[in-house]
């Protein structure tokens, strides 16, 4: 009597885009969801993203949901993003190669060497590089505060 699985151990997924960044991304463990097997609940994830021409962007977080066909991720709890100076972190990233765009939201927070910023959500176009920092209510504001 066989059993089928659908745990994997040690994954790895490379991704390239069309205008040249590389998508790396390795998790300790997955499951592959029965009801889709293009989506793969990862566990311990570890990202890079080579941006061409402009560096590369860390990702880890504990938790992710990684869609095979269009390498679009979504990383969960404790998410850490490490990209030039710049140091996030948050509960949730969705990352989608297709749109060109990481969407970083809850209990977000960024630091550079000059100041910390807290706030609702982040997008950055990874084609552009153009950030939006901003929350979700109008009333509320983005936290900014000096280190120096």
């Amino acid at each position: 009597d066989l059993q089928s699985s659908n745990l994997l151990s040690e994954l790895n997924f490379i991704s390239e885009d069309g205008k040249g960044n590389i998508y790396k991304l390795e998790a300790l463990e997955g499951e592959i969801d029965f009801e889709n097997n293009n989506i793969i609940f990862l566990k311990n994830i570890e990202a890079i993203i080579k941006l061409k021409n402009s560096g590369e962007i860390f990702i880890s977080s504990n938790f992710g949901k990684y869609n095979t066909e269009n390498s679009d991720t979504i990383f969960s709890k404790n998410v850490l993003i490490l990209y030039l100076n710049n140091k996030v972190k948050s509960d949730y990233l969705e990352f989608s190669i297709e749109k060109n765009l990481m969407t970083i939201s809850k209990d977000v927070s960024l630091s550079t060497l000059e100041y910390s910023i807290n706030a609702d959500v982040i997008e950055m176009n990874i084609n552009t590089r153009k950030v939006e920092i901003f929350m979700l209510e109008g009333l509320k504001k983005v936290k900014i505060k000096s280190i120096k």
